[in-house]
């Protein structure tokens, strides 16, 4: 028997994006924001226009050193640590070659994991839907 307590994948994912989010808490008004706004707008985005071009979007129109691009670097390692992007792999890479049935995988836990980083946004950053 382990001595690692089961945890379902929904704490799994509660646990990883804290561990993500939890660095932001003290960072300037301005980076919550950014962060934050992305964690309520990305779902939206990824359902209506798709996994791929959703992250091309905010790969494309955010430089490296911002938030969004933080967001989709946390997002990227929170699907890696549970198992639904391999340790390797870049996500927007791989969300534009990925076959279909593991596009719809990957999606899902996108979205599954961005349910998670939406609430610690409004819960720990104190970011709301709309706010900018």
């Amino acid at each position: 028997m382990s001595d690692r307590p089961f945890l379902t994948r929904e704490q799994r994912y509660a646990k990883a994006v804290f561990n993500k989010i939890e660095p932001f808490i003290k960072r300037p008004e301005s980076d919550r924001k950014k962060y934050g706004s992305l964690a309520h707008k990305l779902p939206v985005l990824i359902r209506t226009a798709g996994l791929a071009q959703a992250l091309a979007f905010v790969q494309a129109r955010n430089d490296e050193q911002t938030p969004q691009r933080q967001l989709l670097r946390d997002l990227a390692d929170v699907l890696r640590e549970n198992g639904a992007l391999a340790k390797d792999a870049d996500l927007v890479a791989q969300s534009r070659l990925a076959a279909f049935d593991e596009y719809m995988r990957l999606t899902e836990a996108a979205l599954q994991a961005l349910l998670w980083f939406k609430r610690f946004a409004q819960s720990e950053l104190k970011v709301q839907a709309g706010e900018e």
